[in-house]
C-alpha cells in the first residue's frame, strides 16, 4: 500500500520531494520562483503576486529556458520575474 501512497501523493512523497519553491518581495511585489522538472531538467516558472486594493492579485509565467540544476532555475526564475515588474508593473494584472 505505502507504494500508492507514494504514486499518488501520500505522506511519503511529499516528504520526499525537494522544495522546488522559493519567494522574494521586490517593488512590492511577491515573486515566487517555482520551476518544474521537465526532461531532467528544469523549467523557468513562477507567479508574481500583489494586494490591490484588498484583493490578491497573481500572474503565473513559464518560459522556454531549462536548467541543470535547481538551484539555476530559481535564480533565474526570480530574474525573470523582477524583469516582468519592471517592465509592467501592475499591467500584468490586466
Amino acid at each position: 500500500m505505502s507504494f500508492w501512497k507514494s504514486l499518488f501523493g501520500g505522506k511519503a512523497a511529499a516528504e520526499a520531494a525537494p522544495a522546488l519553491s522559493k519567494s522574494i518581495e521586490y517593488q512590492g511585489f511577491v515573486i515566487r520562483a517555482e520551476p518544474f522538472e521537465s526532461g531532467g531538467q528544469y523549467q523557468t516558472a513562477g507567479t508574481i503576486e500583489k494586494e490591490i486594493e484588498g484583493v490578491r492579485q497573481e500572474h503565473r509565467f513559464i518560459r522556454a529556458d531549462r536548467h541543470a540544476s535547481l538551484d539555476m532555475a530559481i535564480e533565474f526564475t526570480l530574474a525573470k520575474g523582477r524583469l516582468i515588474v519592471d517592465e509592467q508593473g501592475e499591467r500584468i494584472f490586466r
